[in-house]
């Protein structure tokens, strides 16, 4: 699958009260394995403490990724380029969640980290440059499970979460598109779309699969 024509994202905003609207986004879909399983969706509207906590961790981690592949790949220019733009945006969404826990009096508090990303890079190969297509495209995989998340749990939400999520939704599918850009420019096409599948094959058995503890990229929430 290659990517070459942006994500499709409605403007229907929910804040008009047409929450049930939420953004078509079948490229990201046809990529991803699977949906959000609606057990998810659940676990999160009764734990959003967590949630938020969670994804203001996430946004701290995307950012650092992002900073490590430039310092690791400086001599490559297009992916420096847009890893510079993306942990800029991830470090704006992170202080955007600290506020919104702010208002809500939601204090920080230690989170162990979910498996999800280090299940995702167990897959990786270690030997370049095939180590760098792995990790953009686990990287591609991330950012359309946080696209898709966001818009499975937007239309349950209060207005301003609701809100800002939503708002949320075009630079994650942005994000997505820019990982696996970069992933086809630097790999064999190939070799990229066998990594694609591999990381697919983990990556639905992840979400689909019992997990132990709820976070925002967690598996099905064990009862």
């Amino acid at each position: 699958m290659h990517v070459s024509s942006p994500v499709t994202v409605s403007d229907q905003s929910p804040a008009t009260g047409r929450r049930s609207a939420t953004p078509s986004l079948p490229e990201i879909h046809d990529f991803l394995g699977c949906r959000t399983p609606q057990a998810w969706v659940e676990a999160a509207l009764a734990n959003q403490d967590i949630m938020l906590i969670d994804h203001k961790n996430c946004e701290f981690k995307a950012a650092s990724t992002a900073l490590s592949l430039m310092a690791k790949y400086s001599c490559h220019v297009d992916l420096i380029n847009m890893m510079s733009r993306l942990a800029r945006e991830e470090l704006v969404h992170h202080e955007q969640v600290l506020r919104i826990m702010k208002r809500r009096k939601i204090g920080l508090r230690p989170v162990s980290a979910a498996r999800y990303a280090s299940g995702l890079r167990k897959v990786t190969r270690n030997h370049e440059p095939y180590k760098l297509v792995d990790t953009l495209v686990v990287g591609a995989f991330i950012e359309a499970r946080s696209c898709e998340r966001f818009e499975a749990i937007v239309p349950h939400l209060d207005e301003e979460l609701g809100k800002f999520y939503y708002g949320l939704l075009k630079s994650e599918a942005r994000h997505f598109q820019g990982y696996l850009k970069l992933a086809y420019q630097y790999g064999d096409a190939a070799d990229v779309e066998q990594v694609i599948e591999r990381v697919r094959a983990v990556e639905q058995e992840l979400i689909e699969s019992p997990d132990s503890e709820f976070r925002f990229h967690s598996g099905v929430p064990q009862a």
